[in-house]
């Protein structure tokens, strides 16, 4: 979370900013902003039913990761493509990350060994989250400041990656969790 506050947090500003950004009006800006959170929160719902059925927890939170990386990465280059490429990495990476780290999280916590610290569990999580959504306006905006936006951006995708790796490293822990459940009985068809 640190990666996506830090950039959802100078995203406007960046696209606003008439010297080195792309000099967009409030209403041009807002638009993008909007179109943009809109796709990053109807993601997920996509992402997580890939990962149900196919991919499995494990390879969607880390295909998100590097995705978001990326795009975070990307959206210092300062192309109007580039950025539209980037916003669009995000938007996918959000997808497969966001519904599923939860989920592993869930089902981890549902077992019978750890069922009774499923409250904790979260609050860490949740700690987690908040910190990293802390900091990173620290890191941004220093950043932004001394060096220019491509280097808060790609603060951003450092932490991102920094968070696949994390994950990567813990691997161990919730080996039995990871794997897709597949079609169940009642279920509909990706199709429709």
């Amino acid at each position: 979370r640190f990666g996506y506050y830090l950039m959802i947090g100078i995203f406007t500003l960046y696209l606003k900013d008439a010297e080195t950004g792309f000099g967009m009006s409030e209403k041009e800006s807002a638009d993008l902003y909007g179109t943009f959170i809109a796709l990053v929160f109807l993601t997920p719902f996509i992402g997580g039913l890939l990962a149900d059925r196919y991919l499995g927890y494990k390879k969607s939170i880390i295909i998100g990761g590097i995705l978001m990386a990326a795009g975070y990465m990307m959206m210092g280059v300062h192309n109007i493509t580039a950025l539209y490429v980037a916003m669009t990495l995000v938007i996918l990476g959000n997808g497969f990350f966001k519904p599923n780290i939860s989920t592993l999280l869930g089902n981890i916590y549902n077992t019978a060994d750890f069922k009774h610290r499923k409250d904790e569990g979260y609050n860490i999580f949740y700690m987690g989250i908040n910190i990293g959504a802390f900091i990173c306006n620290f890191f941004g905006a220093a950043l932004q400041i001394i060096l220019g936006w491509e280097w808060a951006f790609f603060a951003a995708g450092v932490g991102m990656l920094i968070g696949v790796a994390v994950f990567l490293m813990g691997s161990k822990h919730y080996e039995g969790y990871i794997e897709p459940k597949g079609m169940q009985p009642g279920d509909m068809p990706m199709s429709k």
